[in-house]
């Protein structure tokens, strides 16, 4: 299992070997660096923890800062674990982790986190169509409409779509094909759409569903 964290650039476009349009988003994915190396005997299960992103040391806490130091670490604002089914070899906390941890035509799963739309009534949230403009409905136009259950059991049952909070949720993108990776200015550009707005964090693994 391969990892990496970034930040959403933006979407572009490249030409594939038959001169056909692909889009792409990119990610400007590290450098990271292993922050903690967990094993089953010391934590109870495999894992190598990365950070990205380096900040003042006035913005983190003094304990954030102790255990970035142990590490040989500089001061991160953004710490991720990568669960490994056997203990990690050969990796070292204090390890710089890049872009080329990935290959091109390589399948990942991109974890963001969506744009926030506030509350939203059903229409927009959920693609209702609304009531009719006519027959003097003159307020029904964008309104859900009954959902009760009747006499029994007399309420509405819960996960019934409704209005409500909109975005702003963590959402992953599955199988997502790697379209170019450019280890020296650290970017990975993904075929497809990554949730987030631009410079919002992402973190892009190996697909766990791979076709």
């Amino acid at each position: 299992m391969k990892g990496i964290i970034g930040k959403k650039v933006g979407m572009t476009q490249l030409f594939d070997e038959n001169g056909a349009v692909v889009p792409v988003t990119v990610v400007e994915a590290g450098p990271c660096y292993v922050v903690q190396v967990k094993t089953e005997e010391t934590d109870g299960y495999n894992a190598i923890q990365i950070g990205y992103m380096e900040v003042p040391e006035r913005k983190l806490t003094k304990g954030q800062l102790g255990h970035l130091r142990k590490a040989g670490a500089p001061p991160l604002r953004y710490l991720r674990e990568i669960r490994l089914p056997e203990p990690p070899e050969g990796v070292q906390p204090g390890d710089v982790i890049k872009a080329d941890v990935f290959e091109e035509g390589q399948l990942v799963d991109v974890i963001g986190t969506s744009k926030g739309r506030g509350f939203a009534g059903v229409v927009k949230r959920h693609g209702f169509r609304g009531g009719p403009k006519t027959h003097g409905q003159s307020d029904r136009h964008r309104a859900p409409g009954s959902r009760g259950a009747g006499t029994t059991p007399g309420h509405t049952f819960p996960g019934t779509k409704g209005a409500g909070q909109m975005g702003n949720k963590r959402v992953t993108v599955q199988n997502l094909k790697v379209a170019l990776v450019d280890a020296e200015r650290n970017l990975i550009a993904v075929k497809g759409a990554v949730p987030g707005p631009r410079n919002g964090i992402v973190f892009i693994q190996s697909a766990k569903k791979a076709r």
